[in-house]
C-alpha cells in the first residue's frame, strides 16, 4: 500500500503545506507523471487542481523529468535537479528517480494551479472572514445599543443630581 508525503504550494501567498496521504488518496498519484493535474481531494482541498511538480523516494533520490518510468537510472548531469555543480564546466554521474509516482516515493511536490479561495480556510487553519454585509448590520446594531446605554445612563445621572439637590436642600 502507498503512503507518503504530499507538499502542496500555494502560489499566492508562497506557503507550503505538508499533507500525509495513504490507502485510497495515495492511489490518486501512483501512476502520474511529473507536470500532470490532479484533482485536490486527495490532501484536504476539494475544488482545487493541482500540478505534480517533483518529489524523491525513500533515500531521497529526485525525480527528474527528463527521465521515463519510474526506475532508478545514473544520469551524467551538468546542474539542475538532483546536482548543483560548483564551478563552471563541472559534470558528476548522480543516481535519480523517474518522473513517475510509484509505490516507492516518499514525498510528492505539488502546487496549486486552479482555487476559488483561501488555500488556508480550505485546509481548517484560518477561521473564513465575514462577509461584509453582516459586518455592517452588526456594526449598525452595536451602534444603537451604544446609544440607548448612553441615554439611559446620562438618565440616571440626572436622576441622581436631583435626589443629591433635594437632600441638600433637606439638610
Amino acid at each position: 500500500m502507498a503512503e507518503f508525503q504530499v507538499a502542496v504550494a500555494d502560489p499566492t501567498d508562497g506557503q507550503t503545506y505538508q499533507h500525509e496521504v495513504d490507502g485510497q488518496d495515495a492511489n490518486r498519484f501512483l501512476g502520474r507523471e511529473l507536470g500532470e493535474e490532479v484533482d485536490g481531494g486527495a490532501v484536504g482541498l476539494d475544488s482545487y487542481t493541482l500540478k505534480l511538480t517533483g518529489g524523491s523516494d525513500e533515500t531521497g533520490r529526485p525525480m527528474r523529468e527528463d527521465v521515463p518510468g519510474a526506475q532508478i537510472r545514473e544520469r551524467l548531469l551538468e546542474g539542475g535537479v538532483g546536482f548543483n555543480p560548483s564551478r563552471d564546466g563541472e559534470r558528476k554521474r548522480i543516481t535519480v528517480r523517474g518522473r513517475q509516482v510509484s509505490e516507492e516515493t516518499a514525498q510528492v511536490n505539488a502546487t496549486i494551479v486552479d482555487s476559488d479561495d483561501n488555500v488556508r480556510v480550505a485546509l481548517g487553519l484560518e477561521e473564513p472572514e465575514p462577509d461584509d454585509e453582516t459586518d455592517e448590520a452588526a456594526d449598525d446594531a452595536a451602534a444603537e445599543d451604544a446609544d440607548a446605554e448612553a441615554a439611559d445612563d446620562a438618565a440616571a445621572d440626572e436622576a441622581a443630581d436631583a435626589d443629591s439637590d433635594e437632600q441638600e436642600a433637606d439638610a
